[in-house]
C-alpha cells in the first residue's frame, strides 16, 4: 500500500489539471492531507474570485474514501519542535506551515509529495517520487 501527503501545490495542480500530478495521484492508495493545507487553501480561495467553487470541489475531494485528513495534535507538535531544532541547528530554516506539513508526514508514516524542493532539507523525510508505481 502507498501511503503519501500532499502538500499544497500537489493539490493545486491537480485541480488546474496537471495531467502528471492527476496520473501520479491516481497511483496513490491513501492519500493524507493536512488541516495546515487546508488553512493555506482557504486563504488563498478568500483572496479570489471562486471561494464557493474552490470549497466545494475541495469538499468533494476531502470526501474521497483515499482522503485522510490529519489536524495538529501533541504528537504533531512533538515531531514540528523536533524538526524546527534540527533546521536550526543545520542553518536551514523552512516556511513554518511546511515544517506542520513534514511533522504530519512523520506522525503518520507517509512520503511527501511535493513540488517544494526545501523538503529535501529535512533529514528523514522521505520523498513520494513521481516515478513510483
Amino acid at each position: 500500500m502507498k501511503n503519501v501527503l500532499i502538500d499544497t501545490n500537489i493539490y493545486s495542480l491537480a485541480m488546474k489539471g496537471d495531467e502528471k500530478v492527476v496520473a501520479e495521484l491516481r497511483k496513490i492508495d491513501c492519500i493524507g492531507f493536512s488541516a495546515i493545507s487546508i488553512g493555506e487553501l482557504f486563504s488563498g480561495f478568500k483572496g479570489g474570485r471562486r471561494e464557493s467553487k474552490n470549497r466545494q470541489e475541495l469538499d468533494i475531494f476531502l470526501d474521497s474514501p483515499r482522503v485522510r485528513v490529519h489536524t495538529i495534535d501533541e504528537e504533531t507538535a512533538d515531531f514540528y519542535a523536533a524538526i524546527v531544532n534540527d533546521l536550526k541547528m543545520a542553518g536551514t530554516p523552512i516556511p513554518t506551515n511546511d515544517v506542520w506539513i513534514a511533522a504530519s508526514v512523520f506522525q503518520h508514516g507517509y512520503k511527501i509529495y511535493s513540488m517544494d524542493r526545501h523538503f529535501q532539507l529535512i533529514p528523514g523525510l522521505l520523498r513520494f517520487e513521481a516515478s513510483e508505481r
